[in-house]
């Protein structure tokens, strides 16, 4: 897969740019979380892992101050090219149009380094847009592990993921929590990450026994987060955090929640068609657990199974679902990285 996408994006560079081949090639991971949604923002901990779908990013730097990018994402009927000049002389880049772009642009503008050049790149992507696997976050680390081939940066791994969130935050208007840029930066293949979102400290959990599976199935109901109700979730659990004086929601006792009616259904960020591939699931021997994954309101499950039950249950869904799901049998891969071209 990573050589076909890298052979993608090349010959895209190539007939976008004039002919030359692209000097520098990088990657970035989604990912799918296994526990702990919505709790990174509350201070809490969450479970991803990294993804074999991957963002990657071919170019090579120019001498004239001005910033080319192509993409070859669907779904979209943005323009599938932008440009810009790079930050220089006190100029800042702001949010515009195409709306893709500003994930890119936000990077750019947050990173660690300086002066960044100008220069010529291409995008392709595995990560489905809108899936729930963080698409966003693999485009943010990825420009900005191709920005470290250009103008090095001091290669702090933490600071990396949260000038990426920052980025989100100011360019996108998503006011994310730190998980998604945290597992795409510092995936580890063979190990979920156990992710303290308050004190940020990593610690690696082995995922590598051959009897399991994890199944990723895309109801290919499509969210838009910057639209969605996640924004109102974010606020809603400050206030609450404020209502119970706390710091944040992961100071919460069971008895704080119990006493307010906290649940999964009062959260209400699943949809009809989530729920009911949980439920076809769940139907399947061999299934240990299933549940939503990502922000929600569309996207995708993830499915903890015996390995042996795998396409009994792809073929049960795609029986029972009243939509059409796009599968992902799927293991912990790792985090960012360079490509040899």
């Amino acid at each position: 897969m990573v050589s076909v996408l890298v052979d993608d994006a090349r010959r895209v560079f190539v007939q976008s740019f004039g002919g030359a081949e692209p000097r520098v090639g990088v990657f970035a991971p989604g990912r799918v979380n296994l526990i702990g949604e919505h709790t990174d923002y509350n201070g809490g901990f969450v479970l991803p892992m990294a993804l074999p779908l991957i963002t990657v990013i071919v170019g090579s730097p120019r001498n004239d101050g001005n910033i080319s990018i192509v993409t070859t994402a669907e779904g979209t009927d943005e323009p599938h090219r932008v440009d810009f000049e790079a930050p220089h002389d006190g100029r800042i880049l702001t949010p515009g149009t195409p709306s893709w772009a500003n994930y890119v642009k936000g990077v750019i503008q947050h990173y660690r380094a300086s002066p960044v050049p100008g220069f010529n790149a291409a995008i392709v992507s595995s990560v489905p847009l809108g899936g729930g696997l963080s698409s966003s976050a693999s485009l943010e680390v990825a420009t900005y592990t191709f920005l470290q081939q250009l103008c090095p940066d001091d290669g702090d791994a933490v600071q990396k993921a949260l000038a990426c969130q920052t980025a989100e935050h100011t360019f996108a208007g998503v006011p994310c929590g730190i998980m998604d840029q945290f597992i795409s930066v510092m995936g580890r293949e063979g190990h979920a990450l156990l992710i303290d979102c308050r004190s940020l400290e990593v610690t690696p959990l082995p995922l590598s026994d051959p009897g399991l599976a994890v199944l990723i199935t895309n109801s290919n109901v499509r969210h838009e987060l910057t639209g969605s109700e996640y924004p109102t979730r974010r606020r809603q659990c400050e206030e609450a955090a404020k209502a119970l004086g706390k710091e944040s929601l992961r100071d919460a006792s069971l008895e704080d929640l119990e006493m307010n009616l906290f649940s999964r259904d009062d959260y209400e960020v699943s949809c009809a068609e989530l729920d009911e591939l949980v439920s076809i699931a769940l139907e399947v021997p061999g299934v240990y657990g299933s549940r939503m994954t990502g922000g929600g309101f569309g996207g995708c499950t993830v499915t903890l199974l015996n390995a042996s039950a795998a396409e009994e249950i792809k073929q049960k869904i795609q029986e029972k679902y009243s939509g059409t799901p796009t599968f992902y049998v799927t293991k912990p891969s790792s985090g960012a990285g360079v490509l040899a071209l």
